[in-house]
């Protein structure tokens, strides 16, 4: 027993000790070359486990050149050298030949997922030849041991010739072999044209080296040509839009038909501002064939003349400006001039009056003179110049207005205090000190135009005042309308006095008027309608026989009355008047004979009776209301609250008293109110019924009317009867007027002069937004759907952010200017928009649906930043565009690459073929490939049988131009395998 236990124990420890052996690795007798291969193959082997969707769960990296292209990245140690391999692969899809998105070897070698191992060193590739042939085999080997058809690439030689030698296990008994090289300068001249490179091609197969021309062979051909347009620059601007002159010259566009322009944006609406960066820079049109078969180079010289308008397709790639999706400072705008006046605004809470920003005397004027900069006293000029330049036709103020500025309180963009606002954006650059000397010269301009009557520019005198608009322009507007009135008062002085000689003769005239007709008229205002024709008769009777008097009262009257008598009168209570300048005199002149005699009437007022006289109730010409602003309604609303009526209501109510008593002579109180207020006359039934009899007739009246009046009018004391009492018998032009133009004219330039620094600058701030969004609203810019919502919503933004700058609730501890500041980046997003949509309308007038398709694009990629500020934008990712054009687009494009100039052509030698309108292509890339069957070729008795098809055995793709060259070759070689 013990013996058979001793037994089975040494044979357990024998079975221990050959299982330690069995699983024992003895490293110390493989090469560092061999434990290299085993990293190289256990990489290889977890990635091949993983696959894609797992390698992306373990974080890899996404290509910015490509949507669909990732890689992972191993390092690996080979004695003293560490290096470097990735493993490049896609997601899903096929590879194409001209996709814009594969990756360089990709494109070049036709493969879809690979290897590249490169030491880490400063080049990044391996200098050494053969350390690159070993390195390769490594790779080779060890994909081998994995069963891995993954090429691998390794970088060779200088890095600017971006050289590759790579090698790939096809399965079978085929080998493919990588090879890729440039030429960087002094391209041979054979390899400039399609045909060297055919036989460059045929060369790498052919069994006869002396003339590739006179076989054939059927080599499968692709080729892609690249055009570039012209830069936009100045000295050939004019030449390159010449070939589309004629059909600008048909277009009615605002600012873009001009064939003399110099600069891309000379007629644009903001040009007047400043000159905007032409955000298109040019266009790539990429060219593509469909693929051929060339049997010889005779065919490759014939393909190198041929038309571009031959290929298949034709690709347009736009260039924009670099980095226009985002901001450094140096681009400047409204949108930069506005973000500046925002600062002005908030420094403008730091002194109580403007004069203190330009005087020396002020404390902080030291740092106000290091930082801000005054232009030269000739730009000042310039400027204003510029701004009171009259203009015989005022401009249309509504204009291309949008739909939504005037929600804006600010000035209509062609408005005196707009074009202010804008010259203020750009001068001084726009610091508070250059605003406050330009306003103090603004103002002294005012007044010297206010006294020396002379009507203010760029703003309408048509007798209205537009509320809608900022306090400025109202006041500016009033100012103009007293500076008419002060005129028309001038004017009327001079024409109706005359000299102290003509004063005094036309009263000698008007005396006679009085002492010859009052006689006759006074009857007449005791008759009844019927009989006051037959003494109107009389009266006209003896003024016609003393005809030199009745034609020198009739010329002074017709100065004084007869333009108180509007066409058509319609039986309303106002009406406009105008006023002559000695009224007082001739009512001083025989007062008690004048108050009996009807003036200033416009007419009867349908059926009415007087009350206390059988005579019809006139309605007499009263003058207009006077016009008021925004302040002074405020006022007036205010005097009402306190004291229940205001001055202005006090004065235009006896005015109208006033005029009604002149023109109904003998008329009371209550003939006033039912003329006056209506609803203050309480009418008796048998009144409403109307007269029972026919007045024209002669037959008797129900008169006089009957009626009382209303509890509110019948109270003593009342208000209105006490102002009826005080009123005198005076027509509408003969009363002082309502409007005090002296009086207001000088009210509004104390405004003016003494407002202080932040109440000028919040107005400023809401007109230069107003009146900059309405100057790009005015481009030309085609049917972008876009770029209207986008315009919608800026001027909705610039409302509801502008709000408490119009209701004075600034401060300057206020958040608002935060908000102001963010407002300038989504104006700057705006307006960048804009002036790109505009570039590229210009271009493709005749195809819309070109600018319309790469302007979406571009949105669509833009847009994501629209709501952060410029400054973080990533610019990391550029806007890449291929739009495919179709034919009837082709030639519009075509007509982009005008012929070259006698300035042009000499700077390029024209090397290579296929023309565009006298352009060569910038870039020429071709694909060459020999298709053979396996079992055609010498090394058909080894291949298996199942491997009978036809395959890529050789691939060249070539990629450069005149004075650059890129080849890379492909060939299929046969892995020889020995057996022992």
């Amino acid at each position: 027993m013990a013996s058979s236990s001793k037994a089975n124990l040494a044979e357990q420890d024998e079975g221990e000790e050959a299982e330690e052996i069995e699983h024992f690795n003895d490293f110390t007798l493989a090469s560092s070359w061999e434990r290299f291969i085993s990293e190289i193959e256990a990489t290889c082997r977890q990635w091949l486990a993983d696959g894609p969707k797992r390698l992306l769960e373990k974080g890899a990296v996404h290509l910015d050149s490509s949507d669909n292209i990732y890689k992972v990245k191993s390092e690996l140690k080979n004695a003293a050298k560490i290096y470097s391999m990735e493993y490049y692969f896609e997601i899903s899809g096929k590879i194409a030949h001209w996709n814009c998105t594969l990756h360089d070897l990709q494109l070049c070698f036709g493969v879809k997922e690979f290897l590249v191992i490169s030491p880490q060193s400063a080049s990044g590739v391996v200098l050494d030849a053969p350390e690159a042939t070993k390195l390769l085999s490594a790779v080779s080997i060890a994909l081998a041991n994995c069963s891995s058809l993954w090429p691998a690439f390794v970088p060779v030689h200088d890095p600017s010739r971006k050289a590759f030698i790579g090698i790939q296990n096809m399965g079978t008994i085929f080998m493919r072999r990588f090879e890729a090289d440039r030429i960087g300068s002094q391209v041979p001249i054979k390899f400039m044209h399609l045909e060297g490179l055919y036989e460059l091609f045929v060369s790498k197969f052919a069994y006869c080296m002396s003339d590739h021309s006179m076989h054939l062979f059927r080599v499968h051909l692709l080729m892609k040509l690249t055009y570039q347009t012209l830069p936009n620059d100045e000295d050939n601007y004019d030449d390159i839009q010449e070939a589309d002159t004629e059909s600008a010259k048909s277009e009615t566009s605002p600012g873009c038909d001009n064939p003399n322009r110099k600069h891309w944006d000379d007629d644009c609406p903001w040009n007047e501002w400043y000159s905007a960066e032409d955000p298109v820079m040019g266009f790539d049109l990429v060219v593509t064939w469909s693929e051929k078969v060339v049997e010889s180079s005779l065919e490759m010289a014939e393909m190198e003349n041929a038309s571009p308008h031959e290929a298949e397709k034709w690709i347009l790639a736009p260039n924009l400006y670099p980095n226009l999706d985002s901001s450094k400072g140096d681009r400047i705008g409204f949108a930069s001039q506005l973000h500046l006046l925002v600062n002005a605004l908030e420094m403008s809470f730091e002194a109580p009056f403007i004069e203190d920003f330009v005087s020396v005397e002020n404390p902080g004027s030291d740092n106000l003179e290091s930082t801000m900069v005054i232009p030269p006293p000739t730009v000042l000029d310039r400027v204003l110049k510029d701004l009171f330049l009259e203009d015989p036709q005022l401009p249309d103020f509504a204009k291309d207005e949008h739909k939504s500025s005037r929600a804006i309180k600010g000035a209509p963009v062609e408005s005196l205090f707009a074009q202010f606002c804008l010259h203020s954006l750009w001068f001084g650059n726009c610091n508070i000190r250059a605003i406050s000397v330009l306003w103090i010269e603004f103002v002294r301009e005012i007044r010297w135009h206010w006294e020396e009557s002379q009507p203010l520019p760029k703003i309408p005198a048509n007798g209205s005042i537009d509320l809608a608009t900022c306090l400025i322009n109202q006041k500016l507007q009033m100012l103009a309308i007293c500076i008419g009135k002060k005129r028309e008062l001038n004017e009327e002085f001079e024409d109706c006095i005359g000299t102290k000689d003509n004063a005094s003769a036309n009263m000698e005239v008007i005396a006679t008027f009085c002492l010859v007709l009052v006689p006759l008229l006074l009857p007449v205002l005791f008759v009844t309608d019927s009989e006051q024709g037959e003494k109107m008769q009389e009266v006209n009777k003896v003024g016609d026989e003393s005809s030199s008097f009745h034609a020198q009262s009739q010329a002074f009257d017709e100065k004084r009355d007869s333009l108180l008598t509007p066409e058509g009168f319609n039986g309303s209570k106002t009406v406009e008047s105008k006023f002559s300048a000695n009224a007082q005199d001739v009512h001083s002149a025989d007062k008690s004979t004048l108050d009996s005699i009807r003036r200033g009437s416009a007419g009867p007022v349908g059926s009415m009776k007087l009350l206390k006289l059988c005579q019809s109730l006139h309605a007499p010409f009263t003058q207009s209301a006077p016009l008021m602003t925004e302040d002074m309604h405020e006022e007036r609303l205010h005097a009402i609250e306190t004291f229940g009526f205001s001055c202005l209501e006090r004065e235009t109510l006896s005015s109208d008293m006033s005029a009604f008593k002149a023109a109904n002579p003998g008329a009371v109180f209550e003939d006033f109110i039912r003329w006056y207020s209506p609803r203050d006359w309480e009418n008796d039934e048998s009144e409403a019924k109307g007269p029972s009899t026919d007045l024209t007739e002669g037959m008797n009246v129900d008169w006089p009317p009957q009626g009382r009046l209303s509890r509110r009018m019948s109270e003593s004391g009342n208000f209105w009867r006490k102002i009826w009492d005080e009123a005198p018998i005076l027509p509408a032009s003969e009363q002082k007027p309502l409007l005090d133009p002296n009086r207001e004219g000088e009210k509004i330039l104390h405004y003016l002069e003494t407002m202080q620094p932040h109440q000028l600058l919040e107005q400023m701030v809401c007109t230069a937004f107003r009146a900059s969004a309405d100057t790009l609203n005015q481009t030309n810019y085609g049917s972008l759907k876009e770029m209207d919502t986008k315009m919608d919503q800026l001027y909705l933004t610039m409302a509801s952010t502008l709000r408490p700058l119009q209701v004075n609730l600034l401060s300057n501890t206020s958040d608002t200017i935060e908000d102001l500041q963010r407002l300038c980046v989504v104006f700057e997003h705006v307006e960048k928009l804009l002036i790109l949509a505009a570039s590229l309308h210009r271009r493709f007038r005749q195809v819309p649906q070109i600018s319309e398709a790469i302007f979406s694009n571009y949105y669509n990629f833009y847009l994501p930043t629209m709501g952060i500020g410029l400054a973080d934008v990533d610019t990391q990712k550029e806007f890449d565009m291929k739009l495919q054009l179709s034919q009837n687009e082709r030639q519009v494009v075509s007509n982009m690459f005008t012929p070259p100039t006698a300035n042009q052509s000499w700077r390029k030698v024209l090397s290579m073929g296929n023309h565009l309108n006298g352009h060569e292509p910038i870039l020429r890339e071709i694909i060459f490939s020999m298709h053979d069957n396996a079992s055609d070729n010498h090394y058909a008795s080894s291949s298996p049988r199942d491997y009978q098809q036809d395959t890529e055995t050789y691939r060249m793709y070539t990629c450069g131009t005149s004075n650059d060259l890129r080849g890379l070759l492909s060939p299929l070689r046969m892995l020889a395998i020995e057996c022992h």
